[in-house]
């Protein structure tokens, strides 16, 4: 199986402009995110894919594979499905690693392509189960519902399933936005309109289930820390550097 794993990274950005290039301990975050994917081992290559000519020459300079994309993608999906348009190699699944997420681990990237020894597999991510009710009830907390196949039955910003009876409190699990697709089935989600369930949540991925496509879920025990301000790059500094 030939795998890729493609970095979207993208200079603009309303809360935080230029965060791929942010330091973080000595080294830029998109490089960060490449080398972590370079050592899960689990792909061919690792290509960033961005809009930007400083981001561009910033992941030449650290001898990373890089190539421009267009600046009217709406998503990480869509660019990664025009990086692979321009790779123009055969490839059988494609991870879609976001450019904020510097601290992923290698193994939450093998637990993710270990979805696909699953024939019936293509799209898969990664879920964690939550601990607190902090977690719980944070609208940026997407939670997931899942079947006896460890498929997903929905993505929600709300806390799901409703717990009516409260004596026996169900596992939740939140959402981590690490995808992977098989290439075919990138290509065909791209090229779905928007849906009402993802207006209503503002997340993607409900546009692929209201489409009929299902979304395999592997659990993970490891954290991920996605940096959407300056804020949360200073508060994740500080979680993993102090450990």
């Amino acid at each position: 199986m030939k795998t890729i794993i493609i970095i979207p990274a993208r200079y603009a950005s309303t809360r935080f402009p230029g965060k791929p290039l942010a330091n973080i301990g000595g080294m830029s975050m998109i490089q960060r995110v490449y080398e972590q994917a370079v050592k899960s081992g689990v792909a061919k290559k690792v290509i960033v894919a961005t809009d930007d000519e400083k981001i561009f020459a910033h992941v030449k300079g650290f001898l990373g594979e890089v190539v421009m994309t267009s600046a009217a993608h709406k998503s990480g999906t869509d660019r990664c499905f025009d990086a692979l348009v321009k790779i123009a190699e055969n490839i059988d699944v494609v991870i879609n690693l976001q450019g904020d997420e510097p601290f992923v681990q290698p193994e939450q990237l093998r637990k993710l392509i270990s979805c696909f020894s699953d024939p019936d597999c293509k799209i898969a991510t990664l879920v964690k189960k939550i601990e607190n009710n902090e977690e719980l009830e944070n609208l940026n907390v997407v939670k997931v519902v899942k079947d006896a196949n460890n498929y997903a039955l929905y993505f929600s910003r709300s806390p799901i399933p409703f717990n009516r009876e409260k004596e026996n409190t169900p596992t939740y699990f939140k959402h981590l936005g690490l995808y992977a697709y098989r290439a075919e089935t990138l290509k065909d989600i791209t090229s779905l309109q928007i849906s009402s369930l993802e207006i209503a949540e503002s997340l993607e991925q409900l546009r692929w289930l209201e489409n009929g496509y299902k979304i395999k879920v592997a659990e993970t025990e490891l954290e991920s820390i996605a940096i959407d301000s300056p804020a949360d790059l200073e508060r994740a500094k500080a979680l993993y550097f102090s450990g």
